[in-house]
């Protein structure tokens, strides 16, 4: 399904319709030259939606595998009527195939092991009940991405000011959650204030998330947008039009260390020189307080092609050339000056403040994940 006439701001990113049990995702592989709406019903389907990055973005991923353990656990109930233990066993086996898909970012495995715990907890009920708890459980995941993503805006919000110059890498905006994004909520709440600010976006090599993404939904949204290329970051730093820098992450480790599109590093360190504040914008179900370090993060290493020949009518190197291809890199929690969250900003020693920050999760909403 496809329009020329859809404005990508006002579809969510992630979707269930539930008269046809489907994920409805934004094909973010066709963009920005065409909007189109992908429904998404077998697990097959829902696995390669995400390991070809037609959904993407560490939020948008979770909520687009608990919506599609749900749909898979409805095709499969059926089967299962009168075998609880066979229902539970396959669930959990598509749980992990789901989970298979990419290997860096925390959400993907958050959100299904919550859906996990979740029928679990309905052990003796019907396959039916069973079923709707996964389908509660998924909109509630949903719901909640829509309500952190919001509360991260208005935690950034308060370290910038109208007129501020904010750069971004990659693509952690409303098409990485299901509205708003992490690293540009702030964005969005300042100019729901009335605010002016120039948004500058890094192109994001080689998959090109910032200029086709970034820039596409934030010049659709009526923002001063300025896309750039990877390499000219330090330029626009050195001229003084950066006051601040905001990325997103697919992991944060316990000590602050934080992994993000390949680059991110780069651009952290760069901003270290010039004296321009990195932000990471993380939901605390990207903190992984179980992985102690960024050296303990796995990257995940994509296909050569996307180098050499993705965005080119011939290939753009040699035949045969070895090709170095991580998908993300580790920012040294020392390059990072703060790390805001749904529950405040963290900021150095960040071993001490995300405990802090858990804590007071678990304080308002009586749990830790």
């Amino acid at each position: 399904m496809m329009g020329d006439a859809i404005n990508i701001m006002d579809i969510d990113t992630v979707g269930l319709d539930l008269r046809d049990p489907s994920v409805v995702i934004i094909d973010q592989t066709k963009l920005p030259g065409e909007i189109v709406l992908k429904k998404l019903r077998s697990p097959q389907e829902v696995w390669e939606a995400i390991r070809r990055l037609e959904v993407r973005g560490a939020p948008a991923i979770g909520v687009s595998a608990a919506m599609g353990l749900y749909v898979i656990a409805s095709d499969l109930a059926g089967q299962y009527e009168a075998d609880e233990e066979g229902f539970f066993a396959e669930v959990k086996k598509q749980s992990d195939y789901l989970n298979s898909s990419r290997p860096t970012a925390v959400n993907l495995s958050w959100a299904l092991h919550r859906m996990e715990e979740k029928l679990l907890s309905m052990a003796g009920k019907s396959r039916k009940e069973q079923v709707e708890a996964l389908c509660t459980e998924a909109l509630e995941i949903r719901d909640e991405d829509i309500r952190v993503c919001r509360q991260i805006g208005e935690n950034g919000l308060k370290l910038i000011k109208d007129g501020a110059g904010i750069l971004t890498h990659c693509n952690a905006g409303k098409l990485a959650a299901v509205r708003y994004g992490t690293a540009t909520a702030p964005i969005y709440l300042a100019k729901e204030k009335g605010w002016n600010l120039r948004v500058y976006c890094d192109e994001t090599r080689p998959l090109l998330q910032g200029a086709r993404l970034t820039s596409f939904e934030l010049f659709s949204s009526g923002i001063d947008t300025t896309l750039l290329c990877d390499n000219m970051s330090a330029s626009l730093m050195k001229e003084g039009a950066v006051d601040a820098v905001f990325v997103g992450c697919d992991r944060v480790a316990a000590n602050g260390d934080a992994a993000n599109k390949i680059g991110t590093s780069v651009v952290a360190t760069v901003a270290a020189r010039y004296g321009v504040p990195v932000y990471i914008a993380a939901p605390t179900s990207t903190i992984d307080m179980a992985t102690p370090t960024g050296d303990d993060i796995i990257i995940e290493q994509r296909d050569g092609s996307e180098v050499t020949d993705m965005w080119y009518e011939k290939p753009m190197a040699p035949a045969g050339i070895k090709v170095y291809n991580p998908a993300f890199d580790v920012t040294d929690h020392e390059l990072i000056a703060g790390i805001v969250t749904e529950f405040g900003v963290a900021r150095a020693p960040y071993d001490e403040s995300l405990k802090e920050i858990f804590e007071k999760k678990k304080e308002i909403t009586g749990r830790l994940s």
